[in-house]
């Protein structure tokens, strides 16, 4: 059935490009910013963060230093990936139900087109986060090559989530709202603001959420110039791989039921 599945998705390829090109044009027509909005969601991020880490630096007596600058950046533009594409994700299939009622293609085309189109938005905002790193005058180093990877995780995971929401929120319309709440207030659970390694022995317990290790990993590797600690890295990456396909199939099994009650 797995085989399947992928071979079904790279067959209709084109209508995610498709549909991922139109979300992006509707989510910036007739905007007077156009793309600057991209970047505004993450900007909004680091400077709430630069205003907690100030505020702590202030009880502490430790100036802000620009490496924590640095961190802030690059744990905020995926963090707005991910609950951006979470946000739509979650509304896809409702907010498609005139074509998920027509002629059979697979569904799953709708959640992905949404992760893409905020994916579009990520490496728009990248350029923000370049120049920020330029001024912190954090460099380059070998540990770089671990990016890809750690983002394709990040992806994965949020595809998976945005699959199950979607499907979720198909059958019980309060679920965007319940969704909605969890992703508002999961930044101060999430460390994007500050460093797990604050917590000092509870630090596992923050990086029980696999987003959090992903998040810690990136600044390990690109602010830090470290390699990323391998085990959360495993256990982010189990997460991402199990999430998604297993949300895949269960997405796969619903649609089925969708048409009858969309």
């Amino acid at each position: 059935m797995m085989k399947e599945m992928v071979n079904e998705l790279i067959e209709y390829r084109q209508l995610i490009f498709i549909l991922t090109w139109r979300d992006i044009k509707m989510k910036y027509k007739q905007t007077v910013m156009g793309f600057l909005w991209a970047i505004l969601m993450p900007m909004l991020i680091v400077s709430a963060g630069v205003l907690v880490r100030k505020a702590f630096s202030m009880v502490s007596g430790k100036p802000l230093e620009m490496t924590e600058l640095a961190s802030i950046a690059v744990k905020s533009l995926p963090w707005a990936f991910f609950i951006g594409s979470i946000r739509f994700g979650t509304s896809s299939l409702v907010g498609n139900r005139n074509l998920v009622t027509k002629i059979y293609f697979p569904r799953e085309v709708f959640p992905v087109s949404a992760v893409f189109a905020n994916l579009f938005d990520f490496f728009v905002a990248s350029g923000m986060l370049i120049v920020i790193l330029w001024i912190a005058r954090i460099g380059v180093s070998i540990q770089l090559v671990w990016v890809p990877i750690i983002l394709v995780f990040l992806i994965l995971l949020t595809i998976g989530l945005s699959m199950i929401f979607a499907c979720a929120n198909l059958f019980y319309r309060d679920v965007k709202y319940i969704v909605e709440v969890i992703v508002t207030f999961a930044i101060f659970f999430t460390p994007v603001f500050y460093d797990a390694s604050m917590f000092g022995k509870w630090a596992p317990f923050m990086l029980l959420n696999p987003v959090g290790a992903i998040l810690e990993n990136l600044n390990a590797t690109i602010v830090l110039h470290q390699p990323p600690d391998f085990f959360w890295l495993l256990y982010s990456g189990c997460w991402a791989v199990i999430s998604f396909f297993v949300a895949w199939i269960i997405f796969h099994k619903s649609e089925v039921y969708f048409a009858e009650n969309i």
